[in-house]
């Protein structure tokens, strides 16, 4: 898969240390109807693999995937969907084939309140002393792209041109807040620290990836509209990322002049490439990719990576996260049979 897009500077801004701080210059998300794509690798049980399932999620992420109803889903199949209470032992809620988690929230506090530390290392040592069980996603994959220049580093292996503007910490409502700057000067405006990179037309429109095992579903979203490129006077201008790529956005910043012609979206081949190299990469079955396409060179960009995101406007969500708790579930128990070699670390099942 080539890319060729022409080089630009790239300047990581990293001034201070409040990881709770942050504007980043960028901004990459756009409007359309909803347009779902999917991409499947056919997995079949020869047997419906029971299982009990762990879901270690903050209140507002368990609403937003409705878990309840997952959890009803999931017991026609006979695997057990189990809430877990990070605020309680985990021992006593107990035992997990598959822990499936977005601590994100817990991960960043930690560095600065100690009862957030503690709700880590206690789910560190319980996932240390069953090794077994297999954690959806592993941790040190998921703490990895909770900052940004590691991120940054990451998207820059793959085998394509780099185009990220993001804040430093990628967890959070400040994270959605960018700026675009049209000149030197404009730097004065931005409180770093943050990622600069230079912007990409696009056509107004990002294709959102979602990922869950060997499944992946593509979403159109808003996002910027062109702007002309090299300096010019115009003031930097603010805005907030996930207004702007909301389904139903009709945001200035996303209306393209009518004689704009629509790009067609990024080849499917492109996509599952992309995508297989990423879940190697990463090590990790859910996450969310946002691709932007370069009007000048036809070029796919990835601009940012997610953990474990909404997958709002996927409806095959339930059944594409079910089918890969399945087989992981049949890969677990292919372990721990007498024949398998036993291992002494977490397992993690991307």
């Amino acid at each position: 898969m080539e890319r060729s897009e022409p080089p630009t500077l790239d300047i990581p801004l990293s001034l201070s240390p409040p990881l709770s701080l942050s504007l980043f210059l960028l901004s990459l998300d756009r409007h359309k109807h909803t347009h779902t794509h999917t991409h499947t690798h056919t997995h079949t049980h020869s047997q419906m693999s029971g299982g009990r399932v762990g879901f270690c999620l903050s209140d507002k992420k368990r609403k937003r995937m409705n878990l309840d109803a997952f959890a009803v889903f999931c017991e026609g199949r006979g695997v057990e969907v189990v809430q877990i209470d990070l605020a309680q032992p985990l021992a006593h809620q107990g035992p997990f084939d598959i822990i499936v988690h977005k601590l994100s929230d817990v991960i960043v506090e930690a560095e600065q309140d100690s009862q957030s530390q503690k709700l880590l290392d206690n789910f560190q040592s319980y996932a240390s002393a069953h090794p077994s069980t297999v954690l959806l996603d592993p941790l040190p994959a998921m703490t990895r792209l909770l900052d940004r220049f590691a991120s940054y580093q990451i998207m820059s292996e793959l085998r394509q041109s780099l185009r990220v503007c993001k804040t430093r910490v990628a967890h959070g409502s400040l994270s959605h807040e960018m700026s675009l700057v049209f000149s030197g000067g404009g730097l004065a405006d931005i409180r770093p620290p943050c990622v600069l990179q230079s912007f990409v037309n696009h056509g107004a429109v990002l294709h959102k990836v979602f990922v869950v095992g060997d499944r992946h579903f593509c979403v159109e979203r808003p996002s910027l509209k062109n702007f002309p490129s090299g300096p010019c006077d115009r003031k930097t201008i603010f805005f907030n990322s996930h207004l702007v790529s909301k389904p139903d956005s009709n945001s200035d910043l996303t209306a393209l002049d009518e004689r704009t012609a629509c790009r067609p979206p990024p080849s499917s081949e492109a996509v599952a490439a992309l995508v297989g190299e990423l879940r190697v990469q990463l090590g990790m079955a859910l996450f969310g990719v946002d691709l932007i396409v370069s009007i000048h060179t036809h070029t796919p960009i990835v601009i940012d990576i997610n953990i474990f995101p909404g997958y709002e406007g996927v409806p095959q969500f339930f059944s594409a996260l079910l089918s890969h708790i399945e087989s992981v579930l049949d890969q677990r128990q292919a372990k721990d049979s007498p024949r398998s070699a036993q291992t002494g670390s977490p397992s993690s099942g991307p």
